[in-house]
């Protein structure tokens, strides 16, 4: 009896660290869809946006927030990335860390 309750302990203590560790308690594996989701949609947007240079810029987005980075050749089309990041169904914030290189 002993050894099947230090067992059942044993089992739902590491259930706990399991379900911490990969985020399942917080909706971890669905989150990460998400923003995987996220960041394509943000990467199409702005590859169809002609003049601008989205091969160079890299886009990585965590529960709605989303990250551009990269270098581009102006402040007019690093507004204009920004802007269309924001316009994207699902983004709650850009932030924009594009460099400019002129």
């Amino acid at each position: 009896m002993k050894k099947s309750l230090l067992f059942l302990v044993l089992l739902f203590s590491l259930n706990g660290c399991v379900g911490s560790t990969t985020g399942v308690g917080n909706n971890g594996p669905v989150k990460y869809i998400e923003d995987s989701v996220l960041t394509a949609k943000v990467k199409t947007a702005l590859l169809q946006q002609r003049g601008l240079e989205a091969f160079d810029i890299h886009v990585n987005s965590y529960k709605g927030v989303v990250q551009l980075s990269g270098f581009i050749d102006s402040d007019v089309n690093k507004e204009l990335a920004g802007q269309i990041a924001r316009n994207v169904d699902g983004v709650r914030e850009v932030v924009n860390n594009l460099i400019v290189m002129k």
